[in-house]
């Protein structure tokens, strides 16, 4: 393949490219008012997505880094309202706490009932979570409706999570969903507008459980 004579092949080591891209977002973005618990976040989100509108777009509950770093430690599961989560977070993390990561949306109960109430089946994923794991860490970057039914969840007093992540990405009441989300006072982080999507919530989760092994 001729890729033309002003081409020049990447130079730096392998272990080296995650640091470089690193400091190339903290350049770009240039200034900020995230704290630098908040940053390592959104530097991340940066590094998965490439998008730095997005990035500068993250809101966080003042309390959400210290509390997923907390339910990290304590070993509380996670629960993803898709699989495709599941699949990107750096379980090793994770499970070195005793904790897990949770996704219900495929459950044959929960297409049952589903269907038989009409509902989507990310609705009914998120009750059944709530029922199991009131406290833990919920990630949310595929369905607005399961966001808005935990935020439901919540105002009932049906749910109390230790921390929600919920960056849903879609036209249909997904930035309506993460305005709802940041009028709750629970620990939150979530962003403004239609962007987001699972590959925002897995970097989330995964700058969580990297400050809290550093912070061990």
């Amino acid at each position: 393949m001729d890729f033309g004579t002003d081409f020049k092949p990447l130079t730096v080591q392998p272990q080296e490219i995650e640091g470089l891209s690193f400091a190339m977002i903290a350049e770009e973005l240039g200034a900020h008012d995230f704290t630098v618990p908040q940053f390592a976040v959104v530097q991340r989100v940066i590094h998965a997505t490439a998008d730095f509108e997005l990035g500068r777009s993250l809101v966080f509950h003042p309390r959400a880094v210290e509390a997923g770093i907390t339910a990290i430690r304590q070993g509380m599961p996670i629960i993803a309202d898709v699989r495709m989560i599941e699949a990107g977070i750096a379980k090793q993390r994770i499970q070195a706490r005793g904790g897990e990561v949770r996704v219900h949306i495929a459950d044959e109960d929960v297409a049952q009932q589903a269907k038989a109430l009409g509902v989507t089946r990310a609705i009914i994923a998120m009750r059944k979570a709530c029922a199991e794991a009131p406290g833990g860490i919920y990630v949310i970057g595929n369905a607005p409706t399961a966001l808005l039914e935990l935020i439901r969840l919540v105002k009932e007093g049906e749910a109390s999570p230790g921390l929600v992540i919920g960056v849903p990405v879609g036209f249909v009441s997904a930035a309506e969903s993460k305005d709802e989300l940041r009028k709750l006072n629970i620990p939150y982080i979530t962003n403004i507008g239609r962007k987001g999507g699972s590959t925002v919530a897995v970097a989330a989760v995964n700058a969580l459980s990297l400050l809290a092994e550093r912070q061990q």
